[in-house]
Formats: structure tokens, sequence, C-alpha cells
């Protein structure tokens, strides 16, 4: 059924077409010269309304985005040549603090190590002074006991002898008796 449709649905169209002369109308012959003619006519107008109208308007568009392009490469150029001004200068500021840094740290090194050896010298020099003075002390304590250990080795002789014999010592075999012994 559903092909009997389809027949008598082109049969129709074959009636109609047949009433109207040949089928679709762009394809009859007869209307080409017409159908060409407004064809120039409308490719014409088309053409005009693209030269005259939208192109302009198109051309006036891409060159304002050139022109925006351009600029904003000129800019983006201008803010990387500042930038790297402005990293230059940091990495010398950089540059210039780490020097003065290492210049500061080795003069106070260098004073710090004059203070010291000024501070050494003169505890060297205290201590030389005491040192001196000491050894002038001992040499004195030493010289007055070394003056007084004939009279000490004396009187400790006398006693012992004494202790021992049970008589004292004379004074001159006593003297003679210590000479022999610290010779």
């Amino acid at each position: 059924m559903a092909g009997e449709t389809t027949t008598e649905g082109h049969a129709a169209i074959a009636e109609a077409a047949g009433e109207h002369g040949v089928g679709f109308p762009p394809f009859d012959a007869t209307t080409f010269a017409s159908q060409l003619f407004w064809l120039a006519i409308t490719f014409g107008i088309f053409y005009w309304i693209m030269k005259n109208v939208a192109m302009p308007r198109i051309a006036g568009i891409l060159e304002d985005r050139k022109d925006r392009i351009a600029g904003d490469l000129s800019e983006a150029n201008r803010l990387k040549e500042e930038t790297d001004a402005a990293i230059a200068a940091y990495e010398q500021a950089l540059t210039e603090a780490r020097n003065k840094a290492h210049g500061i740290a080795h003069d106070t090194r260098a004073k710090l190590k004059a203070e010291q050896d000024a501070r050494r010298e003169k505890a060297e020099t205290e201590l030389g002074e005491k040192l001196k003075a000491a050894e002038a002390h001992i040499t004195g304590i030493k010289t007055e006991a070394l003056s007084q250990i004939e009279e000490i080795a004396g009187d400790t002789t006398s006693a012992l002898v004494e202790q021992l014999i049970g008589k004292a010592p004379t004074k001159t075999d006593l003297n003679k008796a210590l000479k022999s012994a610290m010779n």
C-alpha cells in the first residue's frame, strides 16, 4: 500500500507539471536568458555592496585590530625593557650591597683583630711586668734566705750535735764544718 501511495504521488506531480509545462522552473531552458540576466545584476549589486560597504568595514576592523595588536606589542616590549632594567638595577644593587657587606665584615674583622692584638699586647706587657716583679721578689727572698741559711744551719747543727753528743760545738768548729759542707 505504501508503494501505491508513492506512485500516486508521482502521478499527481507529473499531472501538475503537464499543466504548467516543464517540471522545475529554473531548469526550463526558455527562462535561462532572464535567469542569467538577473544573476549578473544580483552578482553586480552584491559585489558593489561587498566592495564599497562590507570590505571597507572589515578592512577598518582589521586595521584597528592590527593597530591595537601593534600597540599592545610595543607596550609589552616597553614593559619588558622596564622589567629588564629593573632586574638589572636590582642585581646591581644586590651586588653593591654584597660588596658593601663584605667590606664592612672585613673592616670589622680587621678592627676586632687590632683591638684583640692591642689587648693581648697590653696583657702580655702587664704579665711581663708582674713576672719581673715576681722574679725580683723571689730573688730578694732567695738572697735573704741564703743569707740566713748559714745562721739557721749553724743553729740547727749546733742543736743536733748537742743532742747527739751532749756538748755544743764551738763557733769556730761549727763555721769550719758549715763552710766545708757548703762548698
